[in-house]
Formats: C-alpha cells, sequence, structure tokens
C-alpha cells in the first residue's frame, strides 16, 4: 500500500520529455511514521495508522498511544488496506510499527488520489456558492443577486437542505487520478500533476490507486 501524510508547499511548473510545461503541486510527503497497525482477525479490517510532523505538546492519552512507535506525532491518519483484486488482500504484515515511510514510496507515474480541506471563503451568496443565475438588470428591476422565493408559504417553515446564502468552503475534498511526474527522495518532497485543493501549509492525505 503506497499512502502518507503530506502539506501543500506549492505550485509550480514542470517541462516533460517532449518540451511541454506541466502545472504542479509541491508537496512535502512525509516522513510518516507507522503508529499503529489493525488486522482483520481484531479490529474487523485491515489498516495502518501513521503520524506526521512533530508536536511539542503532546496530550497523556496520545503521549501513551504513540509510546511503542517512539513518535511525537502532531497529526494522526489512518489508511485501509484495500484488496487488490477477488483471491488476493494486500499483506499489512509489510508494517511494522514505528516503520519510517518517505516519499520514495511513491514512483513517478503512479496514479494517486489526494484529500484535503478545501480554502475557505467566508460568507457567501447563492450566485457565487450555489451557481444561481443573477437577476435582469433592466425595465427598473434591482433583484440582481437576491436568492428570490424559497417557497415558505406553506406550510410555514423553511425545508431543510434549501439552497440559501452560507458559509461556503473548509470542506473535506478528494481528487482522484492524480499523476505523480516527481519525486526527490532525499527533500521528500513529490510534485503531482494538477491542483489539490487547501492552502499552503494545508494538511492532505495521499493514497495510492489500486488497479
Amino acid at each position: 500500500m503506497k499512502a502518507l501524510l503530506a502539506t501543500k508547499l506549492g505550485m509550480t511548473q514542470l517541462f516533460d520529455e517532449n518540451g511541454r510545461v506541466n502545472s504542479v503541486t509541491l508537496l512535502q510527503a512525509g516522513p510518516c511514521t507507522v503508529t499503529q497497525v489493525k488486522e482483520f482477525a481484531t479490529d474487523g479490517y485491515d489498516a495502518i495508522q501513521v503520524g506526521f510532523g512533530e508536536s511539542k505538546h503532546i496530550a497523556k492519552p496520545q503521549e501513551g498511544h504513540l509510546k511503542k512507535s517512539k513518535a511525537k506525532s502532531k497529526h494522526i491518519a489512518e489508511f485501509r488496506i484495500t484488496t487488490l483484486d477477488s483471491d488476493q488482500t494486500e499483506e499489512n504484515s509489510a508494517f511494522n510499527i514505528g516503520d519510517i515511510i518517505k516519499a520514495d514510496v511513491f514512483s513517478v507515474g503512479d496514479m494517486v488520489e489526494v484529500s484535503g480541506i478545501s480554502k475557505g471563503k467566508g460568507f457567501a451568496g447563492t450566485i457565487k456558492r450555489h451557481n444561481f443565475a443573477r437577476g435582469p438588470k433592466t425595465h427598473g428591476s434591482h433583484n440582481y443577486r437576491e436568492p428570490g422565493s424559497i417557497g415558505a408559504g406553506y406550510p410555514q417553515h423553511v425545508f431543510k437542505g434549501q439552497k440559501m446564502a452560507g458559509r461556503m468552503g473548509t470542506d473535506k475534498v478528494t481528487v482522484k487520478n492524480l499523476k505523480i511526474v516527481l519525486v526527490d527522495a532525499d527533500k521528500n518532497i513529490i510534485a503531482i500533476k494538477g491542483a489539490i485543493p487547501g492552502p499552503n501549509k494545508g494538511l492532505v492525505r495521499v493514497q495510492g490507486i489500486v488497479k
């Protein structure tokens, strides 16, 4: 299984072997420490838990949880070990508590999916948040960006889930089928073709796609 936590460094451009320019996102990928290994026999599913970053102040429960791995991880995430096919399951015995996962777990050409928290955009109206059409700007109309009727004449209350103005952004977003175009094992940096969710310095999950 190929998976780790990373922080977003920003975007830049790289040229491929044909001289074409590609927009890429640079990630500080690891090093991550395996803090727990879950097995189907004891936990009901196969997974590994990894820690990333270093925290100066760790709570007592978390300190006890990380005692075996000897890590001081600031961020902890769990990755399910997925099935390769109907008869073969990826072995989680390859991972032990305390193992270090670095950027070189990935190779150039690998396809991955990246999950992160999107940028917050504050309080937004219906046009920006839900792509509503604006009102007419002729014949004396002043209904430019108002949401219009919400159909609450009956039963005298607003139904849940109505598309209205409100907080926009800061949602979990997953982008699939992204290609790794560069791996720097010495600096633990990987470059992914295209954009990924979240601001610079934001935490993201990178996981290889099982074909």
